[in-house]
């Protein structure tokens, strides 16, 4: 039996004399939403999937029709393994109500000619196939239905032309695994020939969100309990709303409420994943990436309460050896906005993450693979040795800019912050005290002054190290990048050693206020685990925390908007000093700047305002090459 593949068949296709059933399959090669039968817009290209050309499918992830279960037949909740095997790709359904829009298409074109006695069949081959990573669907009768490799085209069928539909079973994890490639193969078989025709699909790949994209609703979480911690924070999250809505954003907050995580930047990434959609316009599904923390149980409820149509969880893995808990935490993930340097392009932005040059512990390593193995967003590594809490938005940012790039660096400065209190010193303000909280129903106020700041030999040193350190990778993200000095937005900050021994600074009495309920939380969860671990002791290293609440680790609401934690810094002459400083730096960067106080409900446990809210974004451009 004579077969041809991919090219060949199409060759023999557009000869007048070819045989009547040469196969023609065709997808979206060109990305503009549609599946061309009759030109040849969607012929060139579809065997060798490029950056510029080649269809695309979406990782079938979501749960359109809220089928998948969170608890078993007796009422117990479901396994963390269960709870993520469930989604719309694991069953052999096209679920939902909609037209089948998370099915990447595929065409016949018609073999008007074949003769009574042929038939046709699709199936995907491959790599993806193999593992089971793909699955094919047919049209008809207005009714979609699973297509095995089996099952047969009729000679009908074969004459009008077939509408397929393909998903991908899952999200690539390990692309020396597999690649995300998804190659189908259509077979003509009659008069005593076989003929096929291929065509290559690429599964979407999984990108965060960056800060050019606008924030469409805000995550939260609200901790249940009658404890001071929970009524500080619940008031934390009222006022979070109205900031929310100010900024212009329509959807009201989302709470998560059953684990009592107050870290709702650091179990959970929002992410996406998008394909070319009917009209020109993108079909998008978010993925929320669970934290690669399996003991972390907050992480449940992105399957329990936010998968549902268009929204996906994934679970990737576990840590290993030197693989640091508190690394693992989301807030240790940011993503730079797209940029184009030395002719090498990032459509989708760039993920840093950062390690412990120290020691060398890394975010767990099944994370860096999922993350690597996307293709597109090349995730860099950032020094965080010298903090507690080891995450990258402790001390930089990514703001949008109203320039060529169209984006800026913001880092926290304790060169200038450290500057503000000698300022006030000079002024003859150094009696004040440094901080301006009002005591809390719990724990008293600080009472330190300026003076008594200025004279500890620690708290210089501290602020030293932060400052060289901070210089040292933005170094790193300058010649990674190409931003220069002009772009760099240096926002006043102050940080201090994390210890449990009393110094007579504020910033050494964190984690203290918390009741015996929520001390052994806040202390697992922003890095009382490292703290603890006998390879490297505090002492040691010296690692710091934010002492003035860091106003770099604040929400970007809107393009002109910026939410960030309340300073309470010295009053002189009825003004904080670092409340003034950060605004006038964020004025001249473009933004109205906006403050909540989570002095006492994130600030205290080594994190600030937005290490305890998330946002998903506006992710509807393409993450495709357009042009």
């Amino acid at each position: 039996m004579l077969a041809t593949t991919g090219a060949t068949a199409m060759a023999e296709a557009d000869t007048p004399d070819a045989p009547a059933h040469v196969p023609d399959l065709r997808a979206d090669v060109n990305r503009d939403g549609s599946v061309d039968v009759e030109g040849t817009s969607d012929s060139a290209g579809e065997n060798a999937w490029t950056a510029r050309r080649g269809a695309i499918v979406l990782p079938n992830v979501d749960d359109d029709a809220k089928r998948c279960p969170v608890k078993d037949a007796r009422g117990r909740p479901l396994s963390d393994k269960k709870l993520a095997q469930c989604n719309d790709g694991s069953d052999t359904k096209v679920n939902g109500t909609r037209d089948a829009a998370d099915l990447a298409r595929l065409r016949t074109v018609p073999l008007t000619g074949t003769p009574a006695g042929s038939h046709g069949t699709v199936k995907a081959i491959g790599t993806g196939a193999r593992a089971g990573k793909a699955r094919l669907f047919i049209k008809r009768d207005g009714r979609w239905s699973l297509l095995r490799a089996t099952d047969r085209l009729s000679a009908a069928e074969l004459r009008t032309g077939v509408e397929l539909g393909v998903e991908a079973t899952d999200v690539v994890r390990d692309a020396r695994k597999w690649n995300g490639e998804v190659k189908v193969r259509f077979t003509v078989t009659g008069g005593g020939t076989s003929r096929s025709d291929d065509v290559v699909l690429r599964t979407a790949p999984v990108l965060t969100h960056h800060h050019l994209q606008r924030a469409e609703e805000v995550l939260v979480t609200k901790v249940k309990g009658a404890g001071a911690y929970g009524r500080d924070q619940r008031a934390f999250v009222k006022e979070l709303a109205a900031q929310v809505k100010d900024a212009g954003i329509g959807k009201p907050l989302t709470t998560f409420t059953e684990y009592g995580d107050p870290w709702a930047q650091d179990f959970v990434e929002p992410a996406y994943a998008s394909m070319p959609g009917p009209g020109g316009k993108q079909h998008t599904m978010r993925v929320m990436i669970r934290s690669a923390q399996p003991d972390r149980p907050a992480g449940r409820e992105l399957f329990e309460k936010l998968r549902g149509p268009d929204v996906g969880v994934v679970q990737v893995g576990k840590p290993t050896a030197n693989e640091e808990w508190t690394l693992n935490s989301m807030g240790n993930l940011e993503t730079i906005p797209p940029y184009t340097l030395n002719g090498k392009s990032y459509p989708a932005g760039r993920i840093i993450q950062g390690y412990r040059a120290d020691s060398g512990a890394k975010p767990a390593k099944s994370m860096r693979t999922f993350l690597s193995s996307q293709g597109v967003q090349a995730p860099l590594l950032l020094d965080t040795s010298w903090l507690s809490v080891g995450h990258v938005d402790e001390f930089v940012q990514f703001l949008p800019a109203d320039t060529e790039r169209g984006w800026r660096i913001g880092v926290a400065d304790p060169t200038a912050g450290v500057e503000l209190l000698r300022k006030a010193k000079r002024d003859g303000h150094g009696a004040k005290k440094m901080f301006s909280v009002p005591r809390g129903s719990d724990v008293p106020a600080p009472k330190e002054t300026i003076d008594q700041v200025l004279a500890k030999a620690s708290f210089h040193t501290d602020n030293k190290v932060a400052a060289e350190r901070i210089e040292a990778n933005l170094a790193i993200l300058k010649r990674e990048t190409g931003v220069t000095d002009a772009e760099i937005v240096r926002v006043p900050g102050l940080y201090t050693r994390d210890s449990y021994e009393s110094e007579g600074l504020s910033g050494s009495r964190k984690l203290r206020r918390m009741g015996p309920e929520t001390l052994e939380r806040f202390s697992q969860l922003r890095g009382g685990r490292d703290s603890a671990d006998g390879a490297r002791g505090a002492a040691a290293v010296r690692p710091n925390s934010a002492y003035v609440p860091g106003a770099v680790n604040g929400v970007l609401l809107s393009p002109t908007r910026y939410l960030a934690p309340k300073q309470w810094g010295p009053v002189v002459g009825g003004k904080d000093i670092f409340t003034e400083a950060v605004n006038s730096v964020y004025a001249k960067a473009g933004f109205t700047t906006a403050y909540i106080d989570d002095w006492y409900t994130y600030h205290l446990g080594m994190g600030e305002v937005h290490c305890g809210t998330n946002t998903l974004r506006d992710a509807r451009a393409p993450w495709w090459p357009t042009a």
